[in-house]
């Protein structure tokens, strides 16, 4: 790896240019914008040696290097990624690259639902323990930014999604974790069986001095056991396990070597719900693996309140209360949101498609506690018919108009109610993505 096109130039590209601009490589850039329509992001390359490629065709510049770095955004099978591959040109994510610049211990976190409450809890735990700790990746950090300041000391906590795992090559976690499957992002990997495999991916470098940490009540992720080549430890809600940490009861338990300890009481866990248990869990083998000790793990669980955007409280204004649930880009992740309300519900549904199944959300709605819908933007009219197909009615629509779409939930609503923003879908229709949609809700809903 010596001379490098960094392909794509959001937050992870930009810091991907940088680190290899730190360390002495040729650096080119390159995106569809230019450099005008990138400010002011763009302008953190500023002063560093690289060659400013923006604007230009990606098939002209593939000729005299020897690695592409390709954004998450862009599929690994690209005719750019395969014409650059042909010319024996390494394709790998900013994962990748970030990876081969990290000391200490990595912890990679991927699923479909829970990553960024398990990724930022863990790394939580790893703050108390007094570990240099950097929390990465498809949380919004790009792990590039950080890959270089590590440390033999230093925790790495890398939230990981399926577009950055399809083009990682030597990546190889302390700990993985693989939280949960269910369907999602079927519009880039077509079939659940290809999701399943590029997720695998967090763990295809691990060797027997590494740990695997998978949900044990997912049919789909213990099927991923007789494929690791590292030690395998569960996580399970309300079953024992042989190996890994569990709840029973009001309690959770660690078992390993036919040795059983209570961690702590589970009513003692601030984090709501049943997923969240779930998160709790996961993130309490992954700290065991590490050698936490269980004061860390059950101290940290009893003073962490979860992270921005997932099941939020905003505000009650006139006896109603706002809920951001932005993060509920797919139809599981809002029926996990569902299940948690209370109190009678207004739910705001409705984004840009990932081509998902709407079917067994809406059974679940029909027997939930939410009583009216507001859909809008580009699934609205698929949800809708999702929603009559179950046999809810209770519906109106607000076009590709936010404001519009709050104000008429909060309209539905009465005094004890809940308006919950759960859109079962991707926000690229209306925003820059789910916190975007998530800070502007918050916005109109303060200004109520």
């Amino acid at each position: 790896m010596k001379r490098v096109i960094v392909w794509g130039m959001a937050k992870s590209g930009i810091a991907a240019a940088a680190l290899l601009a730190r360390h002495g490589f040729f650096v080119r850039i390159n995106d569809l914008k230019t450099r005008e329509q990138l400010k002011p992001d763009i302008d953190q390359l500023d002063g560093l040696d690289i060659e400013d490629r923006l604007g230009c065709d990606i098939m002209t510049l593939l000729d005299d290097v020897d690695t592409m770095i390709i954004s998450p955004g862009i599929p690994a099978d690209h005719k750019a990624a395969n014409a650059a591959r042909e010319k024996g040109v390494e394709v790998i994510s900013e994962i990748e690259l970030a990876y081969r610049f990290t000391k200490g211990y990595i912890a990679g976190i991927t699923g479909t639902n829970g990553k960024t409450t398990t990724t930022t809890l863990l790394g939580e735990m790893f703050k108390a323990a007094g570990r240099d700790t950097h929390v990465v990746g498809n949380i919004g950090e790009p792990y590039s930014a950080h890959a270089d300041s590590t440390g033999e000391n230093s925790a790495t906590v890398c939230e990981l999604s399926s577009f950055q795992l399809e083009t990682v090559s030597s990546f190889r976690p302390n700990v993985s974790l693989i939280l949960n499957l269910t369907e999602d992002h079927l519009n880039r990997h077509h079939t659940m069986e290809n999701y399943a495999r590029i997720k695998e991916r967090v763990f295809m470098n691990q060797t027997p001095e590494d740990a695997l940490v998978l949900n044990y009540l997912d049919p789909i992720t213990r099927d991923m056991a007789g494929r690791a080549n590292c030690r395998v430890y569960w996580f399970a809600r309300g079953e024992a396990v042989e190996r890994g940490a569990y709840s029973l009861d009001d309690a959770v338990y660690w078992t390993e070597n036919g040795k059983t300890e209570e961690i702590m009481r589970v009513s003692e866990i601030l984090l709501p719900g049943a997923h969240n248990l779930e998160n709790a869990l996961a993130a309490v083998a992954a700290a065991k693996c590490a050698g936490l000790s269980n004061q860390v793990i059950s101290d940290t669980l009893k003073s962490f309140k979860g992270v921005e955007h997932r099941i939020e409280t905003v505000r009650t204004v006139n006896g109603v209360t706002f809920i951001n649930d932005s993060k509920g880009t797919n139809p599981d992740s809002t029926i996990k949101a569902v299940e948690c309300m209370k109190v009678p519900t207004v739910i705001l549904l409705g984004g840009s498609s990932k081509q998902s199944d709407y079917g067994p959300m809406s059974q679940v709605i029909l027997h939930s506690n939410v009583k009216f819908a507001v859909l809008l933007g580009d699934t609205a009219e698929v949800i809708a018919k999702a929603l009559r197909d179950a046999g809810f009615t209770q519906m109106e629509f607000a076009g590709y108009d936010f404001e519009k779409a709050i104000r008429l939930s909060a309209s539905h609503a009465q005094p004890g109610w809940n308006v919950l923003l759960s859109p079962a879908c991707a926000s690229f229709d209306m925003f820059k993505d789910f916190e975007h949609r998530g800070e502007e809700f918050k916005r109109i809903v303060n200004a109520l």
